[in-house]
């Protein structure tokens, strides 16, 4: 990492980029884009509390991930998650409660963290902790969600709550999608995106990016059918293997160049929609962004993990703060001992070095 990159300012600009591209994606729909200018004006205040803490030392970053549930009604190929036995059919007695994840939403709040992307599992099977996160208005929670259980009830509390914004899975058409996700799954969620938009619900998609599909979700036809739906901003999710059958669909270099060409040009073709590539450029981020860098991810059972695709812990949520969670043994030594920004093969630097992350711990 060159010795001048100010990582605080770096996550900076990239909020403000995205605060401004959700702003002008809304502008059509007067609710959507009265709530979301304030939370731009909510994202300043978030900034300075951010700063504000930089300068005693302590560095807190704008994203965090929460996986509010271990449980997930589908059965989707080459699933991280499932692999690393973070995600099973029903979920075990041990996962956080509402009031317990109200409690973290408050402390990210205070501590000036502005995203909280909710996971699973399947996040929409935690209603309770939906109706909580609908609370904490200053802050934006995408909800990343297979699609099956956006209902009457759900669309009742988007429609209620314009913070929390559904993320749809989707890998392709629906040859992919069914192919990963399981026959009729394209359908239904393709459906539930109309209804979204009959109701004037934000919404967005999230694309697992592979060596396979690569070409298809760029396309224009793609994200034209996608657009038409009402679909306003996309996250394209870089395939991580768990498994030595399944390295072949990480893509490499080469296949990254094209995915960062591609996004450049979707946001000068559609200015209406928002794209979101993950992890993104590492190089141009000062290396990775996990364990506080830039976001750190907690589990279901309350773990703070560096990330989704590195399942470690030494420090649980349940027991201390989230501030003290940023400070933790092994967050502290992956950030201190730069072994965040070191040159990896491809998909995940964490998950290529964990054995190394284990012995950490």
């Amino acid at each position: 990492m060159q010795e001048d990159f100010d990582i605080a300012q770096y996550l900076t600009d990239g909020v403000e980029r995205i605060v401004k591209d959700i702003l002008r994606a809304s502008l059509r729909d007067p609710r959507e884009s009265l709530f979301m200018a304030r939370f731009a004006k909510a994202v300043g205040e978030a900034t300075k509390r951010r700063s504000a803490n930089e300068e005693k030392g302590v560095h807190v970053p704008p994203f965090l991930i929460a996986s509010i549930t271990s449980s997930c009604n589908l059965h989707c190929a080459g699933c991280y998650s499932r692999a690393n036995h973070a995600t099973e059919d029903c979920a075990p007695q041990r996962q956080l409660t509402a009031e317990q994840w109200e409690s973290i939403f408050a402390q990210a709040e205070n501590l000036g963290i502005s995203f909280i992307l909710l996971a699973g599992g399947e996040p929409l099977l935690r209603y309770d902790v939906m109706e909580v996160a609908g609370k904490h208005s200053d802050i934006l929670f995408p909800i990343f969600t297979n699609g099956t259980f956006l209902g009457e009830s759900c669309c009742q509390l988007l429609d209620r709550c314009r913070n929390l914004i559904p993320i749809i899975s989707i890998e392709g058409d629906r040859e992919l999608t069914d192919a990963r996700r399981g026959e009729g799954v394209y359908g239904k969620i393709t459906a539930n995106m109309e209804q979204l938009q009959k109701q004037g619900l934000l919404f967005g998609c999230s694309i697992t990016v592979t060596t396979e599909n690569l070409n298809d979700v760029l396309s224009d036809s793609f994200v034209n059918a996608l657009s038409e739906r009402g679909c306003k901003a996309m996250f394209f999710i870089e395939f991580v293997p768990v498994t030595e059958e399944a390295q072949h669909l990480a893509p490499g270099d080469a296949e990254r160049e094209i995915i960062w060409a591609g996004i450049d040009r979707l946001r000068r073709e559609y200015p209406e929609m928002v794209f979101v590539s993950f992890p993104g450029d590492e190089k141009s981020s000062g290396g990775c962004l996990a364990a506080g860098r830039g976001f750190f991810h907690i589990n279901s059972h309350g773990g703070a993990e560096p990330c989704p695709f590195s399942p470690y812990s030494d420090i649980n949520v349940a027991e201390t703060s989230l501030k003290e969670a940023l400070n933790s043994g092994l967050f502290t030594a992956l950030r201190d001992n730069g072994y965040l920004l070191e040159d990896h093969a491809g998909g995940c630097v964490l998950y290529e070095k964990r054995m190394l992350v284990e012995k950490l711990i």
